[in-house]
């Protein structure tokens, strides 16, 4: 049985962008390829607010975070984490061998303006990481008003992981400064799995030329020169198929109009919410609540493995807590192409078999 997956991705994509992928091959280094890849790009452009460089990666979206955080840290990282996304960034620095110090919040709380002022005056960091919107407890930070203080430290690269909100949160690269934003196919966008998406600033670019060890894979240095050198070739296999989905969908998020599709996701947000907060409780602090996904407190105690075995006989999936959260929380996802309508069906269901 098809399900209409509510999960942090991946989530479902409309059968006639799936439809692109059956398209036949063509040559990764053909004229054809180029077209495809510089048609995408431009497009996400538009998506991300920028005028910056694009750069397409045949992975998830951990791939162009180790790349960003191994390319461009210079001297020392500051790792901004409010779960486990933002833990994974720390990971992928020590395990490659990248000096970096890890600044926590606890779960559910978000990072503030002072945190990152307070560690970026030290002047220890050239680099800095940050999740925009963390899927393990719902929080969303407060991009726009740390972009404010990043302008006090014009020479820290700032990179921005956005994997679980571009596409459903306006998120204004240049305006907010950031230097590489990273994202992901497989969720607010729509699409299928399997490619990550960056934008790169020239000042990302000029830190990269002073880092020796990049890489080889996820080198965002040599990503960005070989689509400079080549015209929108890339030093790798990229996956075609997944493009050729791509270049439709966007065109149907920029019909849709990004300001329609935010406020869109922001009104599924908040039936959710106005639902979770009668029947249970939130668990992030309400300022800092995401607009694509919510984690709710499992005030009920109830066994989410089994809501979502009932579920599925339904035709539906939630998505239970995240590590240590698991069944004290779970997880509705709210992204991509579904509408109110679709969250009503779910709620609804929902309601019936727990007899709410």
């Amino acid at each position: 049985m098809h399900k209409k997956l509510f999960i942090p991705g991946p989530i479902d994509v409309e059968l006639d962008v799936l439809e692109q992928m059956t398209k036949p091959m063509i040559g990764h280094r053909s004229k054809d390829a180029s077209d495809l890849q510089m048609r995408v790009s431009e497009k996400l452009q538009k998506v991300f607010y920028t005028k910056e460089q694009i750069l397409l990666s045949t992975s998830s979206g951990t791939g162009l975070m180790e790349g960003a955080i191994r390319s461009c840290t210079r001297k020392r990282a500051a790792v901004f984490s409010v779960g486990a996304f933002g833990d994974r960034w720390y990971k992928m620095a020590v395990s490659n061998n990248i000096a970096a110090d890890k600044f926590a919040v606890e779960p559910g709380e978000a990072i503030t303006p002072e945190m990152v002022d307070e560690a970026l005056a030290t002047g220890k960091y050239d680099l800095i990481t940050l999740t925009h919107n963390e899927t393990s407890t719902g929080v969303m930070n407060p991009i726009y008003e740390i972009s404010e203080v990043m302008k006090k430290y014009p020479k820290v690269v700032w990179c921005l992981d956005t994997v679980s909100s571009m596409g459903g949160v306006m998120v204004e690269v240049d305006k907010l400064g950031v230097d590489i934003c990273i994202t992901s196919t497989q969720k607010c966008l729509g699409m299928p799995p399997g490619m990550a998406i960056a934008s790169m600033s020239q000042k990302a670019v000029e830190a990269a030329k002073q880092v020796e060890h990049r890489g080889v894979y996820f080198d965002l240095l040599e990503l960005y020169q070989y689509i400079q050198k080549k015209e929108y070739q890339y030093p790798s296999t990229p996956a075609i198929s997944i493009m050729y989905a791509m270049d439709y969908q966007l065109d149907k998020i920029l019909e849709e109009g990004l300001n329609s599709r935010f406020e869109r996701h922001l009104e599924m947000a908040q039936h959710v919410r106005a639902w979770a907060k009668e029947k249970f409780d939130i668990f992030p602090n309400e300022k800092y609540m995401s607009n694509t996904v919510t984690t709710i407190k499992n005030t009920r105690d109830i066994n989410v493995s089994q809501l979502n075995k009932e579920l599925a006989k339904r035709g539906y999936a939630i998505s239970n807590g995240y590590g240590d959260l698991k069944e004290k929380t779970f997880r509705i996802a709210h992204m991509g192409d579904y509408n109110l309508d679709d969250v009503k069906g779910l709620l609804d269901n929902i309601d019936d078999i727990l007899g709410l």
